[in-house]
């Protein structure tokens, strides 16, 4: 049996999986895809010069002197609220009282915050401030001229850039969708429910799990349910799922020594590879292509599928989403605890809890490290990586691939 590199296998996966077709989608449906063209303004943000500020639009030269022990006093010739606009122009010795986001009457070049004022009669306001031309006035195009590209090629759409889009005019971006995710689990041992179990059953696990990764991938994860040990079954399952879905996820039957129907179906109607990779866990992994869609075959054993999931589905599928950056983030940090491990030609993945700890990253192993044991790998949230040797002893240094935001532990 050969052993590959983690590199070869991930590289034959990625290179396989190339990104999809742009769409144009609306605002709502685009926070976290990729813009697959750039933006540019078609318009000025703010379109007009507005207030800053809730006060008083004036003439800066007629509150030249004022201040707070001697005011000067303005008539008030209207209100101005956001939204509006004013056909009342400013002129000597006048004012107009404008709230936040309304738009600059003619003649005024100037506003005085309302805290700097005071009334004084039905049409008059005393002016305790001196103002400069253009204080507390938002220009036309401040924020964004005309042709400015305010969103580039490539960008991963956050809030913040859907709000720009908005505000520009452009309510349908063009972007690369999401990847639309299968899962499906086979097998007539898999009970999906609470009722008790027969002998020889066990309960799904893995597709649960693998539909919960997908999301928090960013992809659509789309549940195929389980299919029963039947090869028409499974693959009539699979042609539906490859002619609705964008790439599928099955776990088990990967391994050299299975005879698993699901491996029988898919190495008839798939071109698939299967592999041996020098990791552990998540040594046996499978990818090919059925109809067109990219199908990730992942380990039975629930923590090497979760594995297997990260370090070799992912990085395809974010390359199907247009992502430039394709691989989970890792940071060194120091081991909490010895990482211990024995040489064997691979690299060893242990499940840690990682922490910041006011200076860097801490990295503790979780008590149980054995590819089927879930309930423990349930409460880490990174990989320590351990290059193939004797592993790392406490308060050496380690890279850590994350899982999970380290500092959401508590």
């Amino acid at each position: 049996m050969t052993l590959i590199p983690l590199g070869e296998a991930r590289g034959y996966v990625v290179e396989r999986c190339p990104p999809r077709s742009p769409v144009a989608r609306p605002i709502a449906d685009a926070l976290g895809c990729v813009l697959a063209a750039p933006v540019v303004a078609q318009e000025r943000v703010p379109p007009f010069a507005g207030s800053a500020m809730d006060g008083y639009a004036v003439r800066a030269q007629d509150v030249l002197r004022a201040r707070a022990d001697a005011p000067v006093r303005l008539r008030v010739v209207g209100t101005l609220a956001a939204g509006g606009a004013s056909e009342t122009e400013v002129g000597a010795a006048t004012a107009l009282r404008i709230m936040t986001g309304a738009p600059i009457p003619d003649g005024a070049d100037a506003v005085v915050i309302v805290e700097r004022t005071a009334p004084d009669g039905d049409d008059g306001v005393l002016i305790q401030e001196a103002v400069q031309p253009g204080q507390n006035v938002r220009l036309a195009g401040s924020d964004v001229d005309v042709g400015t590209e305010v969103v580039s090629l490539g960008t991963v759409l956050g809030p913040g850039h859907l709000g720009v889009l908005a505000s520009v005019g452009v309510r349908r971006p063009l972007v690369v969708p999401r990847p639309r995710v299968g899962v499906i689990s086979t097998g007539d041992e898999l009970v999906d429910d609470d009722r008790p179990l027969e002998p020889g059953q066990i309960r799904e696990s893995n597709r649960p799990m693998l539909l919960g990764m997908v999301r928090r991938a960013g992809f659509e994860a789309v549940d195929l349910g389980t299919v029963r040990d039947d090869e028409r079954l499974i693959e009539r399952a699979l042609h539906e799922g490859a002619a609705t879905c964008d790439a599928l996820i099955t776990s088990g039957g990967v391994s050299m020594g299975d005879f698993d129907i699901v491996k029988v179906v898919l190495g008839r109607v798939a071109s698939m590879r299967w592999m041996q990779i020098a990791i552990r866990p998540a040594k046996p992994f499978a990818f090919g292509v059925l109809d067109g869609t990219p199908v990730f075959g992942l380990p039975g054993n629930p923590v090497s599928s979760m594995v297997s999931f990260a370090l070799l589905a992912r990085p395809g599928l974010r390359r199907m989403a247009g992502h430039r950056s394709l691989d989970l983030p890792g940071v060194p940090a120091v081991a909490a605890a010895g990482l211990e491990r024995k040489a064997d030609g691979k690299v060893h993945f242990v499940r840690v809890r990682c922490r910041w700890n006011g200076s860097g990253f801490s990295a503790e192993p979780v008590v149980g490290q054995g590819s089927h044991q879930l309930a423990a790998s349930a409460g880490a949230n990174g990989l320590a990586v351990l290059p193939d040797g004797l592993g790392v002893p406490a308060g050496d240094p380690v890279t850590v691939v994350l899982l999970d935001d380290p500092f959401a532990i508590a």
